[in-house]
């Protein structure tokens, strides 16, 4: 990076910082401006006309007047904006529209704006500005970073509107910035194979030995990132020494000839890879760069089953939130690295939480953010530059204290991804927690796993599918189904008394053939979901969701059978 630009940018970045920080003793008033700047400025969309947004004087007439609704009741309005309508949802040109990956659910349509995309940016920066102050409390630096997203478009709408996932946008718009924030060409993220664009971004990156960063839209994907870098360090180490790049790449030509002009031998930190592969009998990321100060990548939800394999290729590194985040809006903003609560992003949207006795109300009743219980859950609520109003986007999170007057959140789940055999509405968070404890008591990592349901419709029993880390055995499976019934019980309530009751069958584990998560994720991409936007679910009513896989060994636990 430039010796100038990254003292600027962390300046700018810890300015900014300072001044949310500021605004968090000021949470009432700083929403209540929010809303009342957006409304003004909506209020003659197609939208605003119809729900009387210039009327609207108080946060009391906006929660009376504009109702609640989910994106079905928007998604004739973003149809209209693909095929070129204006001043529908938003008064500003639509720039891009963000298309969700559809990997937990269909996909979705949302228009960016760049009051929108400055609104985001925003929140950005004062990420990084937590991000630079927390690394220097820990004598640690902020510098270069590794990124393998894809900037490949989807298409352009009839309008002739860009579209593609939300990261492609960001990159592309931002790209100015970011370009002097890699480690490696901004080319290398145009390769529209997975598997090559993975291998030239840690290609160029491996040039540089003092790199910083590490970043990914879900840990998941940051674990196969390091696996690339395990998988492949002989033909990296080789390329490195001969200033050439792998033969076998799919690459397009073009793509081919842009990085073989930017690229040349560095037979000096080849000699060093080759030195330390030959030592540790791998390539690990901590390893090739020991200066990695952070990484950066989602937190809460199903994430955290992921942190337990972090050790084993980052060892201490840090792990940073940034912003909690969507295609349709940026809810919170981390302050420090190694933690789960993040302040709420007070200047990035309006925001309303539903409290759980409310959920199921037609109208429901919503509270502000200085009116939330700390351990409590909540549906929550935006109403954002994206034209989006009280927009209900499913995901519950739990408030875990407070910023000063902001409250801190964590995402939790998302409201329907739940499966039941009854109706004990088990949770990708109660079963996070169960399989985290159970790698930590049985000392058996997972390569992942997927609860589904048995076929039958009437007394349907759990599925623990499961696959082990390479190398890994479970010496006691039936010991572990046991343990996972009962760790169930004590983090789901419901399913516990339905157990007891004999309303749920015994639960059944399947250690699932090494690869298998493998060709599950193939199969998404098949459907069309960008590998940058993966989010594997941990849950699954789809009882043919793993269909064709093989299973080295079914499990029951004593007295279960067939009949």
């Amino acid at each position: 990076m430039s010796n100038y630009i990254l003292p600027l940018l962390t300046t700018l970045t810890r300015q900014v910082k300072a001044n949310f920080v500021n605004k968090t003793h000021q949470t009432e008033a700083v929403q209540e401006r929010f809303l009342l700047t957006l409304l003004r400025r909506y209020q003659n969309t197609e939208l605003g006309r119809k729900w009387g947004l210039r009327e609207i004087r108080t946060i009391d007439q906006f929660r009376d007047r504009v109702p609640v609704l989910p994106y079905s009741s928007y998604e004739p309005y973003t149809e209209r904006i693909f095929q070129g309508e204006s001043n529908i949802l938003t008064p500003d040109p639509v720039v891009y529209l963000n298309l969700t990956s559809g990997s937990t659910g269909s996909k979705k349509l949302i228009p960016v704006t760049k009051r929108f995309q400055n609104s985001l940016r925003g929140a950005n920066l004062t990420s990084m500005g937590f991000l630079v102050d927390a690394l220097k409390t820990r004598q640690r630096q902020f510098g270069k970073l590794l990124i393998t997203n894809s900037v490949q478009l989807l298409g352009r709408t009839p309008g002739g509107v860009k579209y593609g996932p939300a990261s492609v946008g960001i990159l592309r718009m931002g790209k100015f910035l970011y370009q002097q924030l890699f480690a490696h060409p901004f080319e290398t993220l145009q390769p529209g194979n997975s598997l090559a664009r993975h291998y030239v971004c840690l290609l160029f990156a491996l040039r540089d030995r003092t790199m910083r960063g590490m970043i990914a839209n879900f840990p998941m994907l940051l674990l196969r990132t390091a696996s690339y870098l395990e998988t492949y360090a002989e033909d990296l180490i080789r390329d490195l020494d001969k200033g050439t790049i792998a033969n076998w790449l799919d690459l397009e030509s073009g793509i081919r000839s842009q990085l073989e002009h930017q690229w040349s031998a560095y037979p000096e930190r080849a000699r060093e890879l080759r030195d330390i592969l030959n030592q540790e009998g791998r390539l690990t990321p901590k390893r090739v760069w020991s200066d990695l100060s952070f990484v950066a990548t989602a937190r809460g939800g199903t994430s955290d089953f992921y942190f337990q394999r972090f050790p084993d290729y980052f060892e201490d590194t840090p792990v940073f939130g940034a912003v909690y985040s969507s295609a349709e809006a940026t809810f919170s903003i981390y302050p420090d690295v190694d933690t789960d609560g993040s302040v709420l992003a007070i200047e990035s949207g309006f925001f309303e939480f539903v409290p759980q006795d409310q959920w199921d109300a037609e109208h429901p009743k919503t509270l502000l953010a200085t009116e939330v219980k700390v351990g409590e859950h909540y549906r929550l609520l935006t109403t954002n530059y994206s034209g989006f109003y009280r927009y209900d986007i499913g995901d519950v999170i739990e408030v875990v204290g407070f910023y000063n007057k902001t409250p801190l959140i964590v995402f939790r789940y998302r409201r329907g991804g739940t499966m039941s055999a009854t109706t004990e509405k088990t949770t990708e968070h109660h079963v996070t927690q169960v399989m985290q404890a159970l790698q930590q008591e049985f000392d058996v990592p997972l390569e992942d796993f997927c609860l589904t349901l048995s076929e039958s419709i009437i007394t349907p029993h759990y599925l623990v599918n499961i696959e082990l880390a390479p190398g890994q055995r479970l010496d006691n499976p039936q010991l572990f189904l046991t343990r996972f019934d009962h760790q169930l019980q004590q983090a789901n309530t419901s399913y516990a008394v339905k157990r007891t009751d004999n309303y749920i069958p015994a639960p059944r584990l399947r250690i699932l053939a090494p690869g298998s998560f493998a060709i599950l994720r193939q199969r998404q991409l098949e459907r069309g979901v960008p590998d940058s936007q993966l989010k594997f679910p941990h849950i699954s009513n789809d009882r043919q969701f793993l269909a064709g896989l093989k299973v080295l060994e079914e499990v029951k636990l004593p007295g279960d059978s067939d009949e």
